[in-house]
């Protein structure tokens, strides 16, 4: 298999929360890992061959813009016990939309590993390098959190989160 990295000056993850006053909205670059996948000679991505990947980012990167409910949110998190947030592709199905597949894995987030399921999309952009989207959401309690509260700001625990990812190969 081919392994390409994330480039994380290029790579981003988009957090989406609501809450009892107004929408949280976040997009942090600085994401980190690797995707492993081989391309059949037509550009489609060989799902046989097995799609493997990595992803980290570090949750000191989380800003939405507001340093109180970010100061709250890294707190909630307990960023200093748990510095980053993963997900790891253990298994790829191919979907009916080209460029598109299922992928299969765990996400950890504050110590807790959790399985997941959804689609990526996954297309070429030029010498090798490719982009990668997709997006989830996520009850934080499943992972042992209580929704952050500020005064009379209450977050509602469930979050969409989205990567948009640029992978080039590896050297």
């Amino acid at each position: 298999m081919t392994r390409f990295r994330i480039v994380p000056e290029r790579s981003a993850v988009l957090i989406d929360a609501t809450s009892s006053v107004h929408p949280i909205r976040t997009r942090t670059n600085g994401l980190e890992g690797s995707i492993e996948f081989e391309v059949h000679a037509d550009g489609r991505i060989d799902i046989d061959a097995g799609v493997t990947g990595e992803l980290s980012l570090a949750v000191e990167r989380l800003r939405s813009g507001n340093p109180l409910e970010d100061r709250e949110l890294r707190r909630r998190i307990d960023a200093r016990r748990f510095p980053t947030i993963e997900g790891r592709i253990t298994d790829a199905q191919e979907t009916s939309e080209p460029g598109r597949i299922r992928v299969r894995g765990d996400v950890t987030f504050r110590g807790a590993t959790r399985s997941h399921e959804d689609e990526l999309t996954i297309s070429p952009i030029d010498d090798g390098t490719w982009k990668i989207t997709g997006g989830s959401t996520f009850d934080v309690r499943d992972f042992g959190m209580e929704p952050p509260r500020i005064l009379m700001l209450r977050v509602h625990p469930e979050v969409h989160v989205a990567i948009d990812a640029i992978a080039a190969p590896e050297d």
